[in-house]
């Protein structure tokens, strides 16, 4: 399923895409309130909620379909519980370390690292504004992120799989200048990237992806191609997985000694040439975000998470 957060008549719900006829249906309102009116929520009963949820599915009539072009689509997790952010993908930090001269850290292949982000500033898709100090050298970050459905703690990664409910499409907005001096006292990322973290369109559940999933010991991967695009030109592409550590292995990491819980927000990294500074190290540029530029990121069956950059007044 196409799980999706909106706004309609300015009364918030949570939702069922419908692809073939480009319309939301409101569970909330389909289920008379017995299903949750928001993602959290939605969440913490994910099985249970899944399986009543298809049963409704089965005979909708039209007065719970909503058009697209109706309502306003929100982050699909507006409210995660926390905010993790990966390293996961070796050929984008592999790139980024030779561009500067550097060696390939050795350390990166004993386990997946990851820091903390602010979950407090998520945005969906749409119209994101920035302070005027972001746009010394903005950029954005093609990830895809997982989910979490249960709570956890010490969980070995061949179970790990068990605890996603599904992906999400983000944007891990950062402003370098801030970053690369931050970072030069060896803590963060912090202020170059917690200011706004997009994700979205919607929370593709992992049945979606039976079809393209390959299986291993060390956690499932996806066969899922990833465009990123800046004002209609494509500047990125990757596939999903060429991801280096599988998110089993990083919920494995993640959970050692500490619990997860559901509405967790996991991200999987930066993907192969999947931003500015990797690119402008690659081919010697020096170009960065700008008022008005549109950022599309387009990621089989996971959707296309646009943005189209503003200035905050």
């Amino acid at each position: 399923m196409k799980l999706v957060s909106f706004s309609y008549n300015k009364v918030c719900s949570i939702g069922v895409f419908d692809s073939s006829t480009k319309s939301i249906v409101d569970i909330h309102k389909l289920s008379k309130g017995k299903l949750p009116n928001n993602m959290l929520d939605y969440l913490k009963d994910f099985k249970k909620n899944n399986i009543n949820l298809k049963i409704l599915l089965k005979d909708v009539s039209s007065e719970f379909y909503l058009k697209s072009s109706d309502i306003v689509i929100s982050p699909p997790l507006p409210n995660p519980v926390s905010f993790r952010d990966a390293y996961a993908f070796r050929r984008h930090v592999e790139a980024g370390r030779r561009n500067r001269g550097l060696d390939m850290i050795p350390e990166y292949d004993h386990f997946p690292v990851f820091y903390f982000s602010n979950h407090n500033s998520i945005t969906g898709p749409g119209a994101v504004s920035f302070e005027k100090e972001h746009f010394k050298k903005l950029d954005f970050e093609f990830e895809i992120a997982a989910v979490i459905s249960k709570q956890g703690k010490n969980i070995k990664c061949d179970e790990a799989d068990d605890y996603i409910a599904g992906f999400v499409i983000m944007n891990d907005w950062s402003e370098r200048d801030i970053q690369l001096k931050e970072m030069k006292l060896n803590l963060g990322p912090a202020k170059g990237k917690d200011f706004a973290t997009s994700i979205g369109p919607f929370l593709v559940t992992l049945d979606e992806l039976d079809d393209v999933k390959i299986d291993s010991n060390l956690g499932a991967k996806y066969d899922l191609n990833m465009n990123g695009y800046i004002n209609g030109k494509l500047v990125s592409n990757d596939n999903f997985k060429n991801i280096t550590w599988s998110f089993a292995q990083i919920i494995e990491r993640i959970s050692h000694g500490t619990d997860i819980f559901p509405g967790d927000l996991i991200g999987s990294g930066t993907c192969a040439t999947g931003c500015l500074l990797e690119l402008n190290l690659t081919h010697n540029n020096n170009e960065w975000l700008k008022v008005n530029d549109e950022i599309k990121l387009e990621v089989d069956r996971l959707g296309v998470l646009s943005n189209r950059i503003s200035l905050k007044k």
